[in-house]
């Protein structure tokens, strides 16, 4: 092989290397946030069961409006 082709070939492994390191680096953050996600999902479910669990309004009816009205 020529000079030419080496030198080509060895920046296009380079480039690969690069890439190659790239990917895992976003893998790992697509599985930290993965964690995260199950995290908020299962933080809602609870928030969510304790607004269902709420009453529907207040004792004593509803508040008057604002003296602006």
């Amino acid at each position: 092989m020529t000079n030419d082709i080496i030198f080509r070939l060895q920046i296009l492994e380079e480039k690969f290397a690069h890439q190659e390191r790239l990917v895992d680096a976003l893998n790992e953050v697509i599985i930290e946030q993965q964690a995260q996600l199950g995290t908020i999902e299962e933080q809602f479910r609870r928030l969510r069961a304790q607004v269902e669990g709420m009453p529907d309004h207040t004792p004593g009816g509803e508040d008057p409006p604002p003296p602006h009205y």
